[in-house]
């Protein structure tokens, strides 16, 4: 791996200056798959925390696509003891088909979103409820506002599908809206994106395997190998069987 190709804390570093106490990395995977679902990836860290964090970032750390599958996996775990909380929200292939695949993945990243969110502020709570926390835990207390913090988002792509998506019927009411920037490639530029990538990235794959591993009518695809991909086998076996249940039946498929 070049050292190009390593991310930083520069941008996530850029919006605590600008008085964000929580950032956000967000990215997707499954955006391109025939079936399954789309999910999008959230790992989150506290502003505070951001210079210890870039010093501890995992070895090897890069944009998902650029890491094989045994590196992906050997990071899974080290990546959410990293992260100060993490989420992977998902949108079915049904939810796809009704809704689109813009909005379907706006509505992930907020399920996401909601759930580092709701993760954080009960740590906060119990930091500052607990008198005899350790000094650490105190600071990070008192480092939130008097209501709500401020939550900088970076998401990776040109695109904000999430605050399109905040206040639909369909998103979550999640208890701090994100102010998002868009940063093209950010799963290699940004730590925090590429964090999300990753987390995001395993734990579609091992979906996709254990859906094939647990149903015969699902494995005659090849989910174990092209995880719901378009690959040649994927097609073929659509052509033979049909589409499933699973397949995201409004798309051209063939």
């Amino acid at each position: 791996m070049s050292i190009s190709a390593v991310p930083t804390f520069d941008l996530e570093e850029s919006l605590a200056r600008e008085g964000y106490s929580v950032i956000v990395g967000f990215d997707e995977v499954g955006r391109g798959s025939l079936a399954g679902p789309v999910m999008v990836g959230a790992a989150a860290f506290l502003a505070q925390r951001l210079p210890q964090a870039a010093r501890s970032m995992p070895h090897y750390l890069a944009d998902s696509k650029m890491l094989t599958e045994c590196r992906r996996e050997a990071l899974y775990e080290p990546l959410q003891q990293w992260a100060d909380a993490w989420s992977v929200g998902s949108a079915t292939s049904a939810e796809i088909d009704e809704w689109g695949i813009s909005h379907a993945l706006g509505i992930a990243a907020l399920r996401a979103l909601d759930a580092v969110e709701r993760t954080l502020f009960g740590a906060f709570a119990d930091a500052a409820g607990t008198p005899t926390q350790q000094t650490e835990q105190t600071t990070l207390a008192a480092d939130w506002d008097a209501h709500m913090p401020r939550v900088g988002a970076i998401l990776d792509g040109p695109s904000d599908y999430i605050t399109k998506a905040l206040g639909t019927f369909e998103a979550p009411a999640v208890p701090v809206p994100a102010h998002v920037v868009t940063q093209v490639k950010g799963d290699q530029h940004c730590g925090s994106v590429a964090c999300a990538a990753v987390l995001a990235k395993v734990t579609r794959d091992r979906l996709m395997t254990q859906l094939a591993d647990s149903n015969p009518d699902y494995a005659r695809y090849g989910w174990a190998h092209n995880k719901g991909y378009g690959s040649q086998a994927h097609k073929a076996a659509i052509v033979q069987y049909g589409p499933c249940d699973e397949h995201r039946t409004s798309w051209k498929l063939l």
